[in-house]
This record gives C-alpha cells, structure tokens and sequence, in this order.
C-alpha cells in the first residue's frame, strides 16, 4: 500500500473555522487580524497579530490571549497545544475596554511518519470477546469487552487465551477502555457516563466515578502520573488520579486536519497510541500537545483471522515492557497478534 493510502486511513479532512471579530451585546469598533491564512497556522510558526482601526479612534493600549493565556503581538507556537482556540484583544480607548475575538487552528507542521509491522506471534483469543481495552500488568493482560448484556471485565492467559478470573457488567452497561494505575484497575462504560475501580489483585469493585465534562467513555491509558481518556472526538482528556476529574484536554491533529473517533490508548514510550474507530490504523500522538507524530498500518491482521459474520473492527493495542512488544486484536477476532513496529519502507 503506498503512503498516501495508509495515511488515509485515518486522516480526516481539515475543518477551518470561518472569520469572527466580535463578541458580547455590542459590535466591537476594531477588527482582529492575524498572519494566518483562514485561520489555520503551523506549529511552530510565529503568530502576527494587528488591530484595525477603521473609525481612527484614539487607542490607549492593547492586550492580547490565546484562550485565557496572555500572549504578545508576535507569539511563537511552538509551546502551545494544536487544535481550536481563541483569539482575543482587548482595546482600551476612550476610558473603555473592548474585545474582539478571532478563532485560531493550530496544526501540526510535519507529516505523520507511516510505520508498518513484523509479525512475531499469534495466540488465541476469545472469538466472542467484543474487545474495547487490554493492557499488560505484571505479564497477564486484563481485557475489557462491551456491548449491553455482553460486557465484561477479564483477566487472561495471553500466550493460551484462558480466562483467569470473569467479571460481568450489569446489562445497563456497555463497557469500555481500562487503565492500571497504583494497584487500581479503572473501566469506562459508554454513554451511562460512569467509569468503576477495581482492586487489581482481586478485581473487586471499590468505588465508581463520573465524567464531568465528557459525555462518552472509549479508551484510557496512563502515563504513571495522570489518566488520558478519550470519549469519541479528536479529544484527549487528562484525569487527576486522586478525583478522576477531567482537568484539560488535547486535541489530536496532524497537518491537514483533526483526527476524530479516537478510540482504545495505550501509553507506550512516552507517546499515546490510539485506535481510530472503524479503522485499520493506529494514531502515535504527542501527549503534550496533541500532534500526530506517527500511524502504524495494521490491515493485514484482520485477514489472518477466522471470517465470520460477527466479526468486527481492529480494537485493542496492550505493551508489554517484559517483552517490549505491542499485542494487537480486534472485535471478536480469534487472534491475539504480537509485533514490533518499524518504519514503513
């Protein structure tokens, strides 16, 4: 496949806003104007940012934000997060103070790298299993599945696919993504907006959580620090592990555009690799900004599987650090694939 076609496995198209200059009950007296072209702007370039002023009022000073952020006239990006933002100056003139907005699209400055894969091992997996999490904990990989009346959380024998210890969810919920962070096992469920804890020496369940700003729960990973979890948008939130609440996101993009239905995560090196829904590719993101540095091209393992009609999507990516390798399956695949990722050549 060449790259051009890997790459449109889950790079979507770019989205600019359209222009705006005023915000509040009364139309500003000054336009906003920025170096950058429908309002999209590379990371890394510097923003330039003029006020027009038509009616030649006297103007004592200006400030200007990105968001909440107070930045100069001339802002290098290169430390700022990609995505939709907000553009603001305040005008003070005449003993007044008036805001003008302007939205701003920040973008990646480089391609993804395409990254392909060797194929190292193939184990069993449950045919039944509509995977939506797995991640490695002390060698064993803990899987959660959903669909309503179907969901379950596991605990599994990777290398013979046997069940070690079954938990179902109540058929209200359809469960989602999982994390292991300091001896706490923690599972999302889809549109209920609830997430459970569990010990994860007994899999009893401890507590429950909500999502306060998110509607949707699909995948978690953590760093050792914090939780990242995604709710079906280009979106990437940041939990505080002690509340699990939602304090800040990142939004994913590449150079041309966002990347929605972020999906399954997992942590691996210091970069977040995500599933992207209903697709065969995987997303290497930068946590600290969103950026989309990589995409891994993983179509050929749905077609070692065993074909059959309830068979779905690629879901579910798992490292394990005692073997450095990736396990990757899917939606009622049969098939647990291990592999190391290379660049594409």
């Amino acid at each position: 496949m060449k790259t051009n076609n890997t790459l449109t496995i889950i790079l979507l198209s770019l989205m600019l806003w359209s222009c705006g200059s005023s915000t509040g009950e009364k139309k500003s007296d000054f336009l906003l104007k920025t170096n950058a072209p429908g309002n999209g702007i590379s990371l890394h370039e510097t923003l330039n940012l003029t006020i027009k002023n038509p009616k030649n009022l006297p103007i004592d000073s200006v400030s200007y934000y990105l968001n909440d952020q107070r930045i100069t006239e001339t802002t290098n990006l290169n430390q700022h997060k990609l995505g939709k933002h907000t553009l603001k100056a305040k005008v003070h003139t005449n003993g007044e103070t008036q805001s003008v907005t302007q939205p701003l699209l920040i973008l990646n400055d480089q391609h993804p790298t395409v990254y392909s894969f060797d194929l190292l091992n193939e184990y069993p997996h449950d045919i039944t299993s509509y995977t939506q999490g797995l991640e490695f904990y002390n060698d064993t990989l803990y899987e959660s599945t959903g669909q309503y009346k179907e969901s379950k959380l596991r605990k599994v024998d990777y290398e013979t696919g046997e069940v070690l210890k079954n938990i179902n969810l109540a058929n209200e919920y359809f469960g989602e993504g999982l994390t292991i962070l300091n001896e706490n096992l923690y599972q999302l469920t889809w549109q209920k907006g609830t997430g459970f804890v569990y010990n994860i020496n007994t899999l009893e369940k401890t507590s429950s959580f909500k999502y306060n700003n998110s509607k949707e729960g699909w995948g978690l990973c953590n760093d050792g620090n914090v939780i990242y979890k995604s709710d079906g948008t280009e979106k990437i939130w940041i939990l505080d592990p002690n509340t699990l609440e939602e304090k800040e996101y990142i939004q994913v993009y590449t150079n041309k555009g966002k990347i929605g239905r972020v999906n399954e995560l997992e942590w691996i090196n210091g970069k977040i690799y995500a599933n992207i829904y209903q697709k065969d590719g995987v997303a290497i993101i930068n946590p600290k900004n969103g950026a989309v540095e990589g995409v891994i091209d993983f179509t050929p393992l749905k077609k070692k599987v065993t074909q059959h009609q309830g068979l779905d999507v690629l879901n579910g990516m798992a490292f394990n650090p005692k073997t450095n390798t990736l396990f990757v399956t899917g939606k009622r695949w049969d098939k647990l694939f291990e592999v190391t990722v290379k660049p594409k050549q």
